[in-house]
């Protein structure tokens, strides 16, 4: 059996960093807060895809070709699955998890017969830079798992009875809630939509229904 090609050897070096890294990204700082399973797979599948499309895209040089990666590139990372809307932090790691993928797939490390060591240290540092920074703005910046409720006295959400929803909202919830947001009032239905911030540990922290709420339409209707 023939020998591996440098050319693949070099891909593979490329996809153990690519790898490394994202996982880094995901598990380590992602899911802590997120604990979603559902993007944690949809992170780690597509930065597979993507690293795959672009190293062989790059591979065939050709400009058509590279023209179509960068389409590519952009369609994945402005996309919103139609599912449920992606949230803003959920897209933001997307759209890091696509970047490096395609930054690790293109780097020039090596020109195809050979590995440059400080092509390859040159992706490492900005892989950490980015890891860096990450790592800072989530240790910076502290989250709380959200809900939003359709609350049915809207009377409590006036200012001088905020304790008494607070109560209320703990007593039939039993969150211990920090901070309470008051959206759309729909006074046909005597409702109206509030946003809770509260405490949870970290095995409870979200799921993949917090913050979903199918109660624009009913109000548009009413």
């Amino acid at each position: 059996m023939d020998t591996l090609s440098p050319n693949f050897v070099q891909m593979l070096i490329r996809f153990v960093i690519c790898m490394v890294v994202n996982f880094v990204i995901i598990d380590r700082l992602y899911y802590p807060k997120g604990r979603r399973r559902d993007y944690y797979f949809t992170y780690m599948i597509t930065s597979v895809a993507i690293f795959f499309l672009m190293f062989f895209m790059m591979d065939m040089k050709a400009k058509a070709t590279l023209g179509i990666g960068i389409g590519l590139f952009g369609i994945f990372s402005i996309m919103r699955f139609r599912t449920d809307a992606m949230p803003v932090r959920e897209m933001t790691y997307l759209f890091l998890i696509i970047s490096l993928s395609v930054i690790t797939a293109v780097a020039p490390v090596g020109d195809g017969e050979r590995i440059n060591p400080s092509g390859i240290i040159e992706l490492l540092i900005t892989d950490l830079i980015v890891l860096v920074i990450t790592a800072i703005c989530e240790k910076m910046i502290k989250t709380s798992p959200v809900k939003l409720i359709r609350y049915d006295r809207p009377e409590l959400t006036l200012p001088d009875r905020r304790e008494e929803l607070m109560a209320d909202l703990t007593r039939r919830t039993g969150l211990e809630i920090t901070k309470i947001e008051v959206g759309g009032y729909d006074f046909l239905r005597d409702a109206v939509v509030l946003k809770v911030h509260y405490n949870a540990d970290n095995e409870h922290k979200s799921n993949s229904v917090d913050g979903q709420f199918g109660v624009r339409r009913n109000i548009r209707n009413a």
